[in-house]
């Protein structure tokens, strides 16, 4: 067995959690994901500023607390925080090391940096370019003897799967092996989203300091999830559930080492805070590499007028009218928003005011900024009664823009540079199969009829959402079989489309995971140019899944 746990899921996750891991509880490796897809662009922001910045400066930090424990105890750390520069962290940890008295040995895997072949993207202005690599970098630096392996853009799942791989001496023939730890490592990475974290029916558990989380790993790839003993949060198949979903898509879940077929997990509840992983079926990964892509893409700004009281829909469209007979060189991009937050007759000034959101976006600075922010204030002693801003606009600020490329695996280097200095290449998978989409699984039966109710969905079904570009993931599970057979039903395209306004005019596909009782649908476009793009109020779409499990629909009263 190999224990691993996970100690950040994003970059600016719980600090101590690094620490609280290798103290609280036994382990093998301990991994660290900082990579979102707005990571990479504030890293590349960062190497503009100093050529040897660029990667997660807060893992050093947490290294300078525990590095001594680490290495005392035997735990090999893996992480993804060599950002867009692996090197000049390797060199950063090795002279902490030597400072500290640690004897250390730190590998690092590179090959992701793509940004020298930037023309070949068709995409100007590109700030960072990046393959998401495999495990097999990470594999062959802990069978050299590495303490510590650094990387930059790699899966996520990979910082699980390159231990085991090492562990357990997988080929890549061992395809139901690789896959059960790529779903090993999705439930972690995302750190305490696994332990009760963001989880739909947070009031059932203490997780006021949850715990993170640890995958007990098997040789024919199957997994238990826990956590520490005594640690906070919960470790149910639901949570697991709930995390399987998150930024997930269709039954084929593909990677660069394997294509993990979700419709094949089976989660079992092995004990207090122990979920069994087990039944995961692998095949062999797609010809192609995803690149992420990030570039700016203009200027931005915000402006929140406070509406108080009577008449707020005359008040927003009084102003909505005066800005824009005060703007000459108007933004390319105006995009006004009310959110009625007012109640009548209420006991509180803030609880009666509506906020009228005004957010711009335009290549030019100038039209987002001081333009802007001046026709706003100015209309301070002329515009409706109760005029006040939330906030005095700023200047405005750059916007990024992901986007995802995609190239043949076998174009892009991966190379795991051992601690001896000895750089390894690492070949291709040798058997690619291309990734197509499932039919759907056959319905269950349908409920009997009988008596319903208008009630919130959230009562009989959780939900996790994400984004993954400019798309949505919303992932939606059943409580029990009978909601699975209502949900099945019921939740289909178009009742999504008309529960969440939103999604009215975009392409929504729905997909069905029966062993996990869930839907999972992806709505194409609904963060417009990505979370860096600041597209909408949610931009991550973290609580579309909450705003669906608000909705009132009629269920049946046997589920409630």
């Amino acid at each position: 067995m190999l224990r691993i746990g996970n100690a950040s899921g994003f970059y600016g996750d719980r600090f101590s959690a690094f620490r609280e891991m290798l103290t609280e509880g036994p382990l093998d490796v301990l991994t660290g994901d900082y990579l979102a897809e707005l990571t990479m662009l504030i890293l590349a922001k960062d190497r503009l500023r100093d050529p040897e910045l660029g990667y997660a400066r807060t893992f050093l930090r947490q290294m300078g607390d525990c590095l001594g424990v680490a290495v005392e105890r035997g735990v090999r750390i893996v992480v993804n925080a060599g950002g867009l520069n692996p090197p000049q962290l390797a060199k950063a940890l090795s002279e902490l090391a030597e400072r500290q008295g640690i004897p250390l040995r730190v590998g690092q895997v590179v090959g992701d940096d793509l940004l020298p072949r930037a023309a070949e993207f068709g995409r100007p202005g590109l700030l960072a370019a990046n393959a998401y690599l495999g495990a097999q970098g990470i594999a062959e630096c802990l069978r050299a003897g590495a303490d510590v392996v650094v990387t930059g853009r790699v899966t996520d799942a990979a910082l699980v799967v390159g231990p085991a791989i090492a562990h357990f001496g997988w080929g890549p023939q061992d395809l139901d092996a690789l896959a059960g730890a790529v779903v090993a490592g999705h439930v972690l990475e995302c750190g305490a989203q696994a332990t009760g974290g963001n989880y739909a029916f947070f009031a059932e558990h203490d997780i006021v300091h949850p715990g993170f989380p640890v995958a007990e790993l098997h040789a024919d790839g199957s997994s238990v999830i826990t956590k520490h003993p005594g640690t906070g949060g919960a470790v149910t198949t639901e949570t697991v559930t709930a995390q399987l979903l998150y930024e997930t898509g269709g039954a084929r879940y593909a990677g660069p080492d394997v294509t993990a077929r979700l419709d094949t997990v089976r989660l079992t509840q092995d004990g207090p805070d122990r979920v069994r992983i087990d039944g995961v079926r692998g095949e062999a990964p797609p010809p192609t590499v995803k690149v992420g892509l990030n570039r700016l893409g203009g200027w931005r700004n915000e402006v929140v007028f406070v509406l108080t009281g009577l008449d707020v829909e005359a008040k927003s469209a009084l102003v909505q009218r005066q800005l824009a007979d005060a703007l000459t060189d108007p933004p390319a991009e105006l995009r006004w928003t009310l959110a009625r937050t007012d109640r009548p007759d209420a006991d509180t000034e803030q609880t009666a005011a509506a906020l009228l959101h005004l957010t711009v976006r335009d290549p030019d600075a100038e039209r987002v900024g001081r333009s802007l922010s001046a026709a706003a204030v100015e209309l301070g002693l002329a515009s409706y009664p109760g005029f006040h801003l939330a906030a005095l606009p700023g200047p405005g600020s750059p916007y990024g823009v992901f986007e995802s490329a995609f190239l043949d695996a076998k174009s892009v280097e991966h190379t795991a540079v051992t601690p001896d200095g000895l750089r390894i290449a690492v070949s291709p998978p040798p058997a690619v199969r291309e990734v197509e989409p499932l039919p759907d699984p056959p319905l269950p039966e349908p409920l009997p009829p009988g008596p319903t109710r208008r009630a919130p969905l959230g009562l009989v079904a959780g939900a996790r959402s994400g984004d993954k570009g400019g798309d949505a993931n919303l992932g939606v599970w059943a409580r029990s079989e009978a909601g699975w057979r209502w949900l099945a039903h019921t939740l289909t395209t178009d009742l999504l489309r008309e529960l969440l306004p939103e999604t009215a005019d975009l392409t929504v596909t729905r997909h069905l995971l029966p062993h996990l009782r869930a839907v999972n649908f992806t709505v194409e476009g609904l963060l417009g140019e990505g979370v860096a793009a600041q597209a909408r109020f949610d931009p991550q779409a973290k609580a579309l899944g909450e705003w669906l499990r608000a909705r009132r629909l009629d269920i049946p009263e046997a589920l409630l």
